[in-house]
């Protein structure tokens, strides 16, 4: 059995109350005069709801990380407030509730900055092109918000697949060419709302062709002869997504990356920009 002195616990005897009252050795000092970026709880299994163009809402878990910067003069912070200002959102966490729950993890932490990052499925029904034939897709997605003083930021994050055939391949051969999927990933600020929707049928629409959960095969013909009409290099798909997003006006920063998962290659082809400027 473990001995009090071994986990090193301090306790000492309130005059008053004679309660027992534990050493705080987070809130000692330190001397090495080096600040925290961040400093936290990761990987949070909670509940949140999200907006849905077609359904209202969506109900679906995310994984939280919950951060604050750490003055210098501090040992430690006190993990267990996060959970406790997380808790209070007993229902769900919503995007619209960020502002509110990142003050609260300020002022119960007494940090002058402070983080959140959501990450999550999110869920788009979807139609075969030919026959139609209807099933759900599933998504990446990411908010990621900040808060120092009285500026908040929020990041909204995409994973988008879809299908890229390859412009050399499709040239240089008598017949067919090789395609593969990608990973477009997306992250942008925005002055007014932008749907999740939005962003995923932004970068499907630039893609060879997109991705879809069930196909029959006249839904298969189609999508085999949509990408071979249209071919991608990586460049071309991330210049090809960055100029529909510097038309939007809600937009005002944003980068975009594209990985190939090569068929032919035992490596990926990769391409990222960065366009707009954050505030």
């Amino acid at each position: 059995m473990q001995s009090y002195d071994k986990v090193q616990i301090m306790e000492q005897q309130s005059p008053e109350t004679g309660s027992i009252e534990l050493t705080d050795v987070q809130s000692r000092t330190d001397t090495r005069r080096i600040d925290i970026d961040k400093v936290g709880v990761k990987n949070i299994r909670y509940p949140i709801i999200i907006r849905d163009r077609s359904r209202g809402t969506q109900h679906t878990i995310a994984s939280v990380n919950m951060y604050v910067r750490l003055p210098h003069r501090f040992k430690g912070t006190h993990m267990s407030r996060f959970l406790e200002v997380l808790s209070t959102y007993d229902q769900a966490v919503s995007v619209e509730n960020l502002p509110g729950l990142l003050q609260g993890i300020r002022d119960h932490l007494d940090a002058e900055e402070a983080h959140i990052d959501l990450e999550f499925p999110f869920f788009m029904q979807k139609r075969a092109p030919v026959t139609g034939a209807q099933a759900m897709m599933d998504y990446h997605v990411r908010f990621s918000g900040v808060q120092r003083g009285k500026d908040y930021r929020m990041t909204l994050g995409v994973v988008v697949p879809v299908t890229t055939l390859c412009p050399c391949s499709k040239e240089i051969s008598d017949y067919g060419a090789h395609n593969q999927r990608s990973h477009v990933t997306v992250n942008l600020c925005f002055h007014k709302f932008v749907w999740v929707e939005e962003v995923i049928e932004l970068v499907e629409s630039q893609a060879s062709c997109p991705l879809y959960a069930i196909l029959k095969r006249p839904d298969e013909k189609f999508v085999t002869e949509k990408a071979y009409e249209h071919p991608m290099f990586v460049e071309d798909m991330v210049r090809a997504v960055a100029s529909e997003l510097e038309k939007d006006s809600r937009i005002s920063w944003f980068t975009v990356e594209s990985e190939n998962f090569e068929s032919i290659h035992n490596h990926s082809a990769y391409a990222f920009l960065e366009g707009g400027r954050r505030e």
